[in-house]
């Protein structure tokens, strides 16, 4: 694209209302990504109805601010008060609230903050170079290759388990088996219903993580005692890490970035599972695992840089094929044809400065969410000092509540309840939380996949090794597997090679 196509497209922003409807925008994001429950489709769906009274770069402006603000925004109660907002904060709960547990509240928002804007302008660059190309890509990527994908990302359970893949494989199984629960999408057979029609739709991922996460930490500090929930936290602001700390972790951050990105690309993904894929990777690279899960900024890196690099990397079908890349982007999808903005690949031939506006106008987002972390960091600081067992009756009341606002279900409400009660037990047994939500997540586009997959090679589960880009994935996948068990084996016989060695000296 020429400069002077984004030059053009950059002329858009001079229009004063258009800068003011997205600085309105992203606060509104932030707010609604950052009440448990709502979470981005629900902001972009209740403000879709008002772009019908603006210009068409006016309603994408806003679209833009609030698909970005909304993304981050659900890390802040999942920082402050563990409870992810949106299911795309789910892992930034691992160290991010022990961050401020640790009363390093304003460090953890900077690591968030910079995390999300650095990751939102990477996939933004990527976008900008290479949309058309990437598309095509991804086009490539059929139920075959997809499965394959998703076969790789299970192996991020093993990553999550903290030194216990068995107890992390028997959660990600259980993860998996919810995920089957309600009516079979290839065949209209209800399974693991028990006759309930309100089983049919099966669990919506937001009660579980709210179960999980949220209310299982209140329930398990209720039970350690008063003193526990007497403990203040103290740490206010607003902090970004000086230069030296991002420079040891840049590779994090790159990496983060790039797996979001890719995985936006693919439709369907989605940023919950690129986040945890990216939490997983970091971990497995990381020369400070073992901090993970105590308040790594590492953590808190990969997390955040890789959902928020999804919203450029989602545009990518949306604008160059016209096939949303996951479900904020599908409603922006309907914005762009109510405006008489067809997408797809004569976008960029038709329309080049609307195009070009859509990049200005991503970064503007992205740089406009880091001011409005950093302005609102005092007020979303302010909720750590209050007393602990105020904030777990909060915490307690929100979940609750947008645990009933996802689908106007009661069922939901149970089942947070329910999932709290299992978290509880599962913490205690110590079972890691993180593979349940890994299973849920991908579980059914693994399922539909490898059933497409099958129906395409005639039920012959061979003929998948027939697509080059499956292979690839395969084999990548064999040897994330087999690696640490040889690397396991050959330390099991060092040890031995040093103790018969031992014993030849004693003797």
């Amino acid at each position: 694209m020429s400069l002077d196509v984004l030059l053009s497209g950059a002329s858009y922003m001079v229009d004063p209302m258009a800068v003011l409807i997205m600085v309105l925008a992203t606060f509104l994001g932030m707010f609604v990504g950052a009440l448990p429950g709502l979470g981005t489709v629900t902001a972009l769906a209740m403000i879709l109805p008002f772009t019908y009274v603006l210009s068409a770069p006016q309603a994408i402006g806003m679209l833009l601010a609030i698909y970005c603000s909304s993304v981050y925004g659900g890390a802040i109660p999942a920082l402050l008060i563990n409870v992810p907002g949106t299911p795309q904060s789910a892992a930034t709960t691992f160290d991010a609230y022990p961050m401020a547990k640790k009363g390093l509240a304003a460090e953890a928002l900077g690591w968030v903050t910079a995390a999300s804007t650095l990751g939102g302008i990477f996939s933004l660059i990527v976008l900008t170079l290479a949309a058309p190309q990437l598309a095509a890509v991804a086009v490539r990527f059929g139920s075959i290759e997809i499965f394959a994908l998703i076969v790789f990302s299970l192996t991020t359970i093993a990553w999550v388990s903290r030194g216990n893949p068995f107890k992390g494989l028997l959660a990600g199984v259980i993860g998996v088996f919810l995920a089957t629960i309600g009516v079979d999408e290839m065949s209209g057979v209800s399974r693991f219903t028990f006759g309930n029609f309100a089983l049919s739709a099966g669990f919506h991922i937001v009660p579980i993580l709210i179960g999980l996460f949220a209310l299982s930490e209140v329930f398990s500090t209720a039970g350690r005692g008063a003193q526990t929930l007497a403990k203040p936290i103290v740490s206010t602001g607003f902090r970004v890490a000086p230069f030296y700390e991002w420079a040891i972790r840049w590779k994090t951050l790159l990496r983060s970035s790039a797996i979001g990105t890719f995985l936006g690309i693919l439709p369907g993904v989605g940023a919950t599972a690129a986040s945890l894929i990216s939490y997983a990777q970091a971990r497995a690279a990381s020369p400070r695992k073992e901090n993970f899960g105590q308040g790594e900024p590492e953590g808190v890196i990969a997390s955040e840089a890789s959902n928020n690099a999804v919203t450029g990397g989602a545009l990518v079908p949306t604008l160059a094929l016209g096939i949303p890349g996951d479900a904020p982007t599908a409603v922006m999808l309907g914005a762009l044809i109510i405006h008489g903005i067809t997408p797809g690949i004569q976008l960029f031939s038709r329309n080049p400065d609307l195009v070009s506006f859509i990049f200005v106008a991503l970064l503007v987002a992205n740089v406009m969410m880091f001011f409005a972390g950093m302005l609102g960091a005092q007020l979303f600081s302010r909720v750590l000092q209050l007393p602990h067992a105020v904030v777990m009756a909060v915490v307690v009341a929100l979940s609750l509540a947008g645990s009933y606002v996802i689908r106007f279900s009661m069922l939901d409400v149970a089942v947070a309840v329910i999932a709290g009660i299992v978290g509880v037990l599962l913490r205690y047994a110590g079972v890691p939380l993180a593979p349940i939500v890994i299973g849920f997540v991908l579980g059914r586009p693994l399922e539909v996949n490898l059933r497409q997959g099958l129906i395409l090679t005639d039920m012959n589960p061979l003929g998948f090794f027939k697509s080059p880009i499956a292979c690839v994935l395969f084999a990548i996948t064999a040897i994330v597997v087999v690696y640490p068990l040889l690397k396991q084996i050959a330390k099991i016989r060092r040890s031995k090679q040093t103790d018969s060695n031992g014993d030849a000296t004693t003797a």
